[in-house]
């Protein structure tokens, strides 16, 4: 765009596009009330601003206002007429002011005005906006948009400096003040808010950030005041207004999305509100009894009787289980048995219990093991001698012929070890209602590239004090009778172990947690001209929202995950702990993957590093998607950094990565290993991981929870109680019947239900979700040469899913597909909405 053209004409035409605000709202009194409220025109009112003329104060000069006209409807969308009147001398306009003397909200999409500069396949210009304006009388400050356009601070039309500053000042909190629904304001937290210590001790958690006992990253602030009992922990809001909580306007869910959120949501805030369901309907939701009765939950869900409502002390309950046709608990079937057409138990076999370590919903564990016996890097002073107690007799004569020298020397000796992370939480836990072991996994890379289970050591704390180490047992593989049955019980503790990891420090420390104050820090330092604003804005897309809503029941005191969760109220400050071992650099994927010792560098390969289990599934898609972004990433810096020195001297990317570290991950301030951000390559690298974070890696993460562990058998969560010893009544049923001694053991009932109800919702595509690759609008950005490197990363997705098809189809590649015959699409950039196991999107939006 010329910012020193003038216009021919004193009038511009125009179209704006605004959504009517749909309210979504959660009450006791009821479910989902939808308003639309009428737009009136000549209550916007508009003023453009100039990037060329300024006032008396060198800010840009202000056109005369006008407003909105000749309202035409498509769907929930209204299309305005508007014409703007100006002196010939205006020059171009490079932002706008919006005021709305409307009684409620609108959701303004953009304006494009019609006017052309040198680019006529421009269409005219274009001002994205896609933000809430409220009512003038409650937004005390203009809001104010800008031209699609990318520039540098020092770039920036001189007449508009003041505006972009200013923009950006109205959007930092100060840490005070009370925070309406209608503000834009970003803020730092801690998580203070997870407990409710008015509720009783019972209901007490530890702050985690801000101290170095339970470092953290930020959240956003949400203002609420303190609590009466401990006045530096944060007060709660009612389960049923869980909505009403505070991020920043333009964070929340769209309209679209809200509704598909609410419509799953409910059953899991139904079963939350409803430990009377068992005194309502003498209902018993305590044990499956066989595999069958899992599969009733699929079909006709629990029938609670017509009693059940009449006597039901929630309305929201009532209306909920009425709108659901009597069958209350009804759930898809997961994709994982739905494909099981040849062997319905194929999940129970060693080959699939290994396969999903590289193939499923937690295939970022998984190490090379480096030396035998595993060894522990746990404080000896404070745990005493943590090495393991697998023996060579254990496992030798399972390895093809190899002694474990050689076959570690070979790469085909690997780990997951759980063990270090339990181990310092073990006895707290055992003391609440769960009983779990800390596991090591050993396994062993076969010639057809399939992994085969050795062994598992299950350990307790030692029963004379942690100084004293830990006790032990060691299983290895069995086929027949009573001892198949343990083996199987051992791998369930395993898979227990591998479920609360991942969901606790895989999934949501790792992903969630990490990147909010990446969005906070954006949204302060820069400003939505800059062109790394526009680079990562799109990956952070609901995030504040989910999380927000996470921490008021998911992750609270008594909320879903300490219900479905083994490590109980310990949930989160064993993520706290996890926190100590984060470092940035290490989130990139080739980076985790040696470091993991799965893979070692090559300077001869493609993509620098080389797999040591060839056929990792997650690794070998992920590896091209990494490869996608980041060389994206670098075309699309390229364009606007030329030298390191712009980087250097660009104040705004300077301050935001200044904050990044000292507030955002404040507890990770002082470490050697962040960036410096002096170059082009630390820049790119940097952006790199933060999007392939946001998206790559939650997907391959988030969306096979309910494919993969929808049919919990295959996914346990909890285990009720220990290994039966032989002559226990325990082991009497696991003698007897194998089916209810498994059962018996894992999760149950109430809690499986509980549990499945949440990963279906996060386990969802919303209908309006944008997947990597895509914007949410073709006018991005007006600078051309973005949007065409924009368009060839997206073809190279394209590419990339069209590999991955044949590779899942091809049968030499056994990891891909194993013995439950389910393909591996986790990593297909586009999907479908819905349960599908598969698409990219953009953000951690779910």
């Amino acid at each position: 765009m010329a910012s020193t053209s003038k216009l021919e004409s004193k009038k511009i035409n125009g179209t704006v596009v605004l959504m009517k605000k749909r309210s979504l709202e959660l009450v006791p009194s009821e479910v989902v009330q939808q308003q639309t409220y009428e737009i009136l025109g000549d209550k916007v009112i508009l003023q453009l601003i100039s990037s060329v003329n300024g006032d008396s104060e060198n800010k840009g000069k202000l056109g005369n206002p006008t407003h909105l006209r000749d309202e035409s409807k498509v769907g929930d969308e209204s299309k305005f007429s508007v014409t703007f009147d100006l002196d010939e001398e205006f020059g171009a306009p490079g932002a706008f002011i919006i005021k709305n003397f409307n009684p409620s909200e609108l959701f303004l999409k953009k304006l494009t005005l019609e006017v052309e500069f040198h680019d006529p396949s421009h269409g005219g210009m274009h001002f994205v906006c896609n933000s809430w304006v409220y009512p003038a009388e409650k937004y005390k400050s203009d809001r104010i948009f800008f031209v699609n356009q990318a520039w540098l601070p020092s770039e920036t039309p001189v007449k508009l400096r003041w505006y972009r500053e200013e923009e950006l000042l109205s959007l930092r909190g100060n840490g005070i003040g009370k925070l309406e629904e209608w503000d834009r304001v970003y803020d730092y937290a801690y998580y203070n808010d997870l407990g409710d210590p008015e509720k009783g001790s019972t209901y007490v958690r530890p702050i985690l950030g801000g101290s170095t006992k339970y470092p953290y990253p930020r959240r956003g602030r949400t203002s609420r005041p303190p609590t009466k009992t401990d006045p530096n922990s944060e007060s709660r809001l009612p389960l049923l207004m869980s909505f009403g909580i505070y991020v920043p306007r333009d964070e929340k869910f769209a309209p679209l999305k809200m509704t598909d959120f609410i419509r799953i949501a409910l059953k899991v805030i139904v079963q939350l509100l409803v430990p009377e369901l068992e005194s309502l309907g003498n209902i018993k939701l305590n044990e499956f009894n066989s595999f069958e009765d899992i599969l009733k939950i699929y079909g006709g869900g629990i029938n609670l009787p017509e009693y059940v409502l009449q006597r039901s002390s929630t309305e929201m309950i009532k209306e909920f289980i009425q709108s659901s046709g009597q069958e209350f608990l009804k759930y898809p079937m997961p994709q994982f048995y739905m494909v099981a057409t040849e062997d319905k138990s194929a999940w129970r076999t060693d080959e699939e219990f290994a396969r999903e370590m590289i193939a499923g919903i937690n295939p970022v564990c998984i190490c090379g093991l480096q030396e035998f016996p595993p060894t522990s890097k746990l404080d000896p002073k404070v745990y005493g001698d943590q090495t393991s107690n697998i023996t060579r007799e254990h496992i030798q004569n399972q390895l093809d012929g190899l002694t474990i020298e050689e076959a570690i020397k070979a790469n085909q000796l690997f780990i997951l070890n759980h063990h270090d992370t339990l181990m310092p939480y073990m006895r707290q836990i055992n003391m609440t209602s769960t009983k779990v072991y800390a596991s090591r996994t050993l396994l062993f890379l076969q010639k057809d590239g399939t992994l085969k289970p050795l062994s598992i050591e299950l350990s307790l704390p030692h029963p004379d004090g942690d100084q004293h180490g830990f006790i032990s047992k060691v299983f290895t593989p069995q086929e027949y009778g009573t001892e198949a049955s343990i083996w199987q019980l051992a791998k369930a503790y395993v898979a227990v172990n591998d479920s609360g990891v991942h969901q606790l420090i895989s999934h949501w420390l790792h992903t969630h947690a990490t990147i909010e104050p990446i969005v906070i820090a954006t949204n302060r330092q820069l400003s939505v001209l800059h062109p790394i604003y526009k680079l990562l804005h799109p990956h952070f897309r609901d995030t504040m929202h989910i999380n927000a809503l996470a921490r008021q029941t998911l992750l609270n005191a008594g909320g879903i995950l300490e219900q479905t969760v083994f490590p109980t109220k310990y949930a989160m400050e064993m993520t706290s702990a996890a926190y100590k071992d984060w470092v940035f650099p290490e989130q990139a994927l080739p980076a985790d993957l040696i470091k993991r010792g799965v893979a070692v560098e090559d300077s001869e390969s493609e993509k620098g590093i080389r797999l040591l289990i060839q056929d990792y599934p997650y690794a070998v898609d992920g590896l091209e998607i990494w490869s996608a972004i980041k060389s994206w990433v670098q075309e699309y810096c390229t364009i606007y950094y030329k030298t390191d020195d712009m980087i250097q001297k660009d104040t705004e990317l300077q301050a935001w990565w200044k904050e990044l570290q000292e507030e955002g991950h404040g507890d990770k301030k002082d470490e050697p290993w962040w960036p410096k951000m002096q170059a082009l390559k630390e820049l790119t690298d940097s952006c790199t991981i933060i999007i392939w974070i946001a998206s790559a890696l939650h997907a391959a993460i988030n969306f096979g929870q309910y494919p993969y562990g929808g049919y919990l058998p295959n996914r346990p969560s909890m285990s009720q109680r220990l290994m039966p010893e032989p002559g226990s009544p325990e082991y009497e049923e696991l003698k007897m019947n194998p089916e209810k001694g498994y059962l018996s053991t894992i999760t149950p009932q109430l809690q499986t239900l509980i549990g499945i109800s949440a990963i279906e919702i996060l386990s969802t595509h919303s209908s309006d979700e944008i997947y990597l690759g895509q914007r949410d609008t073709l006018e991005w950005t007006n600078d051309k040469e973005s949007l065409q490197a924009l368009e060839r990363f997206g073809k190279k997705l394209t590419e990339i899913e069209e590999n991955i098809i044949k590779m899942n189809n091809d049968k030499k590649w056994k990891n891909r597909m194993g013995p439950i015959k389910m393909p591996y699409t986790l990593l297909y950039p586009i999907s479908e909405p819905g349960l599908t196991g598969k698409g990219i999107p953009n953000s951690v939006s779910i």
